[in-house]
């Protein structure tokens, strides 16, 4: 599909941006008010040559921001799609001027091109019929000019689109396809022309590393664990910042194992992994300077006769056990391996993301993830996750909490006898592996890895949560890290 930018053209279909209170921006048509409620699409078709118009509604006017943009324009594709059309027109400069400067007309082209190309998105490559994408030509009517005004902001903002689809394909992707070793495959082809390092540490290397958290999980598995490593390395001077995602491919629980009528949403578990991914995607194809490693933890969780039992023991390089009280808690077992590594590069900053625990969903409902640690790396990514649509929560690591992780023959376990504050008890857990020289965050994504149904720009299914976030942030770090710059913040 092609954006364009400019004047006004002709197309199938004019789309008007319509928040409440903002005036008529349709003087030939009386709009209700339901019309300009949030989510709202009401279609007004054209007879003959004419043609039609779709008004979509943004709710308040002063709560329009970039994230509404971007929902709206994921609701409004979806409904040309549906209607089959083919040509569009965005009248653009009438709602960026009606907004009296709320938003830049380049912040509204970037989001409405973003939240257009994701609310397209389908997952359906194993359908006998594909979803409709019929869309050829999306117009931008704007003031600032022809298509080579922002032709620099549509390149940037094609190159997140593409990372947060990567993350959607590999989290959405069923496990007869996507299992640990052909993600490393995945990994490995996707980055081959990029300025990457990739290095996967196989059973033998993660054995002489002492990664028995990985080795342990994977017990029941038929695939081999790993540990993938990514390192993008444009400024050696910089602190090193490591991204470390959870890649459990298909969570059945181990010998914990899950049951339902229908666990499908099992491989979602390796939405963390995918999350890293879809960032390090996007910030290879950048010409960031920065200096980047990224981790991914990489396992199945299966019942099987070899799979690792309850009350089992797994003794790490740093000298701590753990004892198992749960199978089905095997996340941070394998993340407690990758950040030990963390520590072993050097990293100064690391942000672990996860699809840690259930109890997160029922702290902070669907929308937003939770995060614990640093609180001034917190406060930075709960910003950028505001202005990007990633939100996150600052969460509390409450010391008295370290008591929940008490076992009778280890020196922890992993999993607290009680289930409130299940989230936080797990943070604690994973920062007894964090290296006293390194900053830390914890993100707990299991709340926001999927959408039940669509909405805004998020099809039925994986969301992509976290890449868009964490390329943000590392935009963000390296801007502070650079030489010259006054160093941390």
């Amino acid at each position: 599909m092609k954006i364009t930018t400019g004047f006004v053209q002709t197309a199938d279909v004019t789309v008007y941006l319509c928040p409440e209170h903002a005036g008529q921006p349709v003087p030939q048509l009386e709009l209700r008010p339901v019309m300009k409620a949030r989510g709202a699409v009401t279609w007004f078709y054209g007879r003959g040559e004419e043609a039609h118009v779709l008004i979509v509604g943004l709710g308040p006017e002063a709560k329009v921001n970039a994230e509404r943009v971007r929902e709206t324009a994921g609701n409004a594709a979806r409904a040309v799609h549906k209607e089959g059309f083919a040509t569009v027109t965005v009248m653009l400069e009438s709602f960026v001027r009606a907004l009296g400067g709320a938003l830049s007309e380049e912040e509204a082209v970037r989001a409405w091109a973003e939240g257009w190309l994701l609310g397209s998105y389908a997952f359906d490559k194993y359908k006998s019929r594909k979803e409709a994408r019929t869309v050829e030509c999306l117009h931008l009517v704007c003031a600032g000019g022809g298509e080579a005004s922002y032709e620099e902001a549509l390149k940037q903002t094609a190159i997140r689109v593409e990372g947060t689809m990567f993350a959607r394909d590999l989290c959405n992707e069923p496990p007869n396809v996507l299992h640990p070793e052909s993600l490393v495959e995945f990994v490995r082809e996707r980055f081959a022309e990029r300025p990457v390092n990739v290095r996967v540490y196989g059973e033998q290397e993660l054995a002489d590393l002492g990664m028995n958290g990985l080795l342990t999980v994977a017990q029941g598995s038929r695939y081999k664990p790993a540990l993938i490593e990514l390192t993008f390395c444009t400024d050696p001077s910089q602190p090193l910042l490591a991204l470390v995602g959870k890649g459990i491919t298909f969570d059945m629980g181990g010998m914990n194992v899950k049951s339902g009528r229908d666990i499908s949403d099992a491989r979602f578990d390796m939405g963390g992994a995918c999350a890293v991914l879809g960032a390090m995607d996007m910030i290879s194809r950048s010409e960031l300077q920065a200096n980047i490693v990224a981790l991914i933890a990489v396992a199945d969780n299966m019942p099987d006769a070899a799979a690792f039992v309850p009350s089992t023991v797994v003794t790490y390089p740093n000298g701590l056990s753990v004892q198992v009280g749960n199978t089905d808690a095997e996340g941070r077992l394998v993340l407690a391996d990758a950040l030990l590594h963390a520590g072993r590069l050097g990293a100064r900053e690391v942000i672990d993301i996860a699809t840690l625990t259930g109890n997160v969903g029922e702290a902070l409902g669907l929308g937003l993830a939770g995060a614990w640690g640093d609180r001034q790396l917190v406060d930075t990514l709960a910003a950028i996750g505001e202005h990007c649509g990633d939100r996150l929560w600052p969460m509390p690591l409450v010391d008295d909490y370290e008591e929940l992780l008490r076992s009778d023959y280890a020196d922890m376990n992993n999993i607290p006898p009680i289930s409130y504050g299940g989230a936080i008890v797990a943070a604690l857990f994973l920062r007894r592996f964090v290296a006293e020289t390194m900053r830390w965050v914890h993100i707990d994504m299991a709340n926001t890895v999927q959408a039940k149904a669509a909405r805004g720009y998020y099809p039925a299914g994986a969301t992509g949560y976290g890449a868009r976030l964490l390329a943000d942030f590392a935009v963000s770090r390296a801007e502070v890290n650079r030489p010259g710059a006054g160093g941390e913040a």
